[in-house]
């Protein structure tokens, strides 16, 4: 059981997810389980990879009160751009790459308080 005020304090985490937008639209056209499929895997890889992260620990312990938000990137030249963003704030996240295509598909954050880094990310709409 959590410690009193701790749920207070990991409701305000949150885990982004950034997809790539011009998958779903021709010319490639994927289809909608497709794409879906690579936000899941890109946000269980991150979490996978900081799992002993006091934030992500406690994101997984809210189950069904989690918070994700699931952004648009135009492109893989923005995926990209938004990776290497993130890499020069030492922000935490993982790239998930298609095999066996090798192309760039998502990115997630682990969990994060949104304050912390929501200004790398407010350009990004959310995916329609």
């Amino acid at each position: 059981m959590a410690a009193p005020g701790a749920a207070a304090g990991a409701a305000a985490l949150v885990q982004y997810v950034v997809l790539r937008g011009d998958l779903a639209r021709p010319p490639r056209s994927w289809p909608l389980g497709a794409v879906v499929a690579q936000g899941c895997h890109a946000a269980l890889a991150a979490a996978h990879a900081h799992r002993q992260h006091p934030d992500t620990r406690a994101y997984l312990e809210l189950g069904g009160a989690m918070r994700t938000v699931v952004l648009e990137a135009p492109d893989e030249a923005a995926l990209t751009m938004l990776a290497e963003t993130l890499k020069q704030h030492n922000i935490d996240h993982q790239v998930w790459t298609e095999q066996p295509e090798n192309v760039a598909t998502c990115l997630a954050l682990r969990p994060y308080p949104k304050d912390q880094v929501h200004q790398h990310l407010k350009k990004f709409k959310l995916l329609k």
